[in-house]
């Protein structure tokens, strides 16, 4: 007998190719709705699944897998006597290869759809499939990765698929029903408004495998969550190496920064140092908040990342390269700052996204096996109360919203003293407030305080 393979795709991608290979291969076909037409018109051989089950696809295609010549065709074990005596007594002919690709549930969450396509798009059969060929796989290929057609391809014709590539594909397939459970569940979430849910399902796919982590002997991987709304790390790489563990982390405070800005009318200028801000400033232009945030602190900038909420001219250009920086990132860049600073092939130039407010639902901490969560810290003032004799100036007041725009980014204990539209000193991550300001002023003692704002963050328990 042949042996027989089942596809049922949302992807089409490819499936025509490998339908016809597995043809070539002895593989009878049984195929689906959209699928098998597609197969037909493209001349494989190919049977519906009608044939298979001896019942009609139904309910709008709800239900056309959920059959036991099918589970059990993908099901029995193939080396169990009484699981092949019952097949045979039913005649339940074998399945031995699934093809499977879910509804498309991601992408109508991303496309807005309305609620009644988002239920359309809940795949019931699909998952069903690939957890049954996984749970079998000693006896069964389960393949959900369009990527892998061509593997498999090679390793049928040879011979060599082996029962550890079986077990690696059903990995792969049970990993690929739980994210999209995740995503569903995520989505009801929403829709009824648990926002801190008895059972948090979070799901996030591999992006990128990092050079290394934070140190050299560690190993570094950047994930990303599909169904993130607003990510603040979106961008463009124009010029540079590859991001490192590091890179990423202080981009990502560079950025939380500029958000405090993105209204902002005038352009502000970040510098980060180890995801701490050491310089800000605010100017008419690139150019001007880049030079007066530069001069903020002179030395920490060095070897940072300065972010900037504006197209980057080749003055600015000219005035970033003078100094050693390990990323600049700004929302565009003209074509004569980018031959500017791609004189130094090192540099990582990266265009930015739209920053937007942040729609993520949590700030989270992982605490070796367990998730502290808290809401995002997106308030700035509830109420400002003079309790001084002396009034400050509309100046004072907003050089000190300024202020707590940085030092509410900064590790605690922190502090920044600012003038002007512009970091003057700051100090952070103490243990003592007193010692955050006495860092601040005895840097930067050639400084001028007379005038300024003074903002502190410290975190204390209630």
């Amino acid at each position: 007998m042949s042996k027989r393979a089942l596809i049922s795709v949302t992807d089409k991608s490819g499936v025509v190719e490998f339908a016809r290979e597995l043809n070539n291969l002895g593989y009878e076909v049984i195929s689906t709705g959209n699928t098998f037409k597609i197969l037909k018109e493209n001349g494989v051989n190919a049977i519906t699944i009608d044939e298979v089950t001896k019942f009609p696809e139904m309910l709008d295609g709800r239900v056309k897998t959920l059959n036991p010549y099918i589970h059990g065709g993908i099901l029995y074990k193939r080396d169990e006597k009484s699981h092949v005596d019952t097949v045979n007594e039913y005649n339940i002919g074998s399945i031995d290869l699934v093809v499977v690709n879910l509804y498309d549930f991601e992408g109508t969450l991303k496309a807005g759809k309305s609620h009644e396509e988002m239920i359309e798009n809940i795949d019931i059969g699909g998952p069903s499939m690939i957890r049954s060929a996984a749970k079998n796989y000693k006896d069964v290929t389960i393949i959900v990765d369009v990527a892998d057609y061509d593997t498999i391809i090679e390793k049928l014709k040879n011979n060599e698929l082996t029962l550890e590539d079986r077990k690696r594909l059903a990995y792969k397939a049970f990993s690929t029903t739980a994210r999209y459970d995740a995503l569903i569940s995520t989505y009801f979430a929403n829709e009824v408004g648990d926002k801190y849910s008895e059972i948090l399902n979070l799901t996030f796919q591999k992006e990128q495998t990092l050079r290394y982590g934070e140190n050299p002997h560690q190993a570094g991987i950047l994930y990303s969550q599909p169904n993130a709304k607003n990510p603040i790390l979106n961008y463009e790489q124009l010029n540079g190496k590859e991001l490192s563990f590091n890179n990423i982390n202080d981009l990502h405070g560079c950025l939380e920064v500029m958000r405090e800005f993105k209204d902002s009318e005038e352009v502000v200028s970040v510098a980060i140092k180890h995801t701490n801000p050491c310089g800000v400033g605010i100017g008419a232009n690139a150019l001007e908040a880049y030079t007066k945030c530069y001069e903020a602190d002179t030395v920490s900038i060095f070897g940072g990342i300065v972010g900037i909420t504006s197209t980057v001219d080749v003055e600015a250009a000219k005035k970033l390269n003078e100094i050693f920086l390990e990323i600049v990132v700004a929302y565009d860049f003209t074509e004569e700052a980018l031959d500017v600073l791609r004189q130094k092939k090192n540099l990582r130039v990266l265009k930015l996204a739209k920053i937007e407010e942040s729609l993520q639902p949590y700030d989270m901490k992982y605490l070796d096996g367990k998730l502290l969560i808290q809401e995002l810290n997106t308030k700035m003032i509830d109420e400002m109360k003079v309790v001084t004799n002396v009034q400050p100036t509309k100046e004072q007041l907003t050089d000190m919203e300024f202020g707590m725009k940085i030092v509410k980014n900064m590790k605690s204990n922190a502090i920044v003293i600012v003038k002007d539209g512009q970091t003057l000193a700051s100090g952070c991550g103490q243990t003592s407030r007193i010692w955050a300001l006495k860092n601040a002023i005895e840097n930067n003692k050639d400084k001028n305080f007379e005038g300024c704002s003074t903002c502190f963050r410290c975190i204390l328990p209630i």
